[in-house]
């Protein structure tokens, strides 16, 4: 399960983002962050271009 799917389902907090990162860095992966996070474009944009908190906000507004 990536980032944002354990997030979401509530089995994570936000902040385990930075142990993704981190795996993310010091692994082999050919795919992106993004999509190692399990982010998508807009998603993307939000945590660049805001912050980790504008990131976690729009994460939030999916919460089922």
């Amino acid at each position: 399960m990536k980032f944002k799917d354990k997030y979401l389902a509530g089995e994570i907090p936000f902040e385990e983002i930075d142990i993704y990162i981190e795996a993310w860095g010091n692994s082999d992966e050919t795919c992106t962050l993004r999509e190692y996070l399990g982010l998508n474009e807009e998603e993307e944009d939000v945590w660049i271009s805001d912050s980790d908190e504008a990131l976690m906000e729009l994460l939030d507004s999916q919460k089922k």
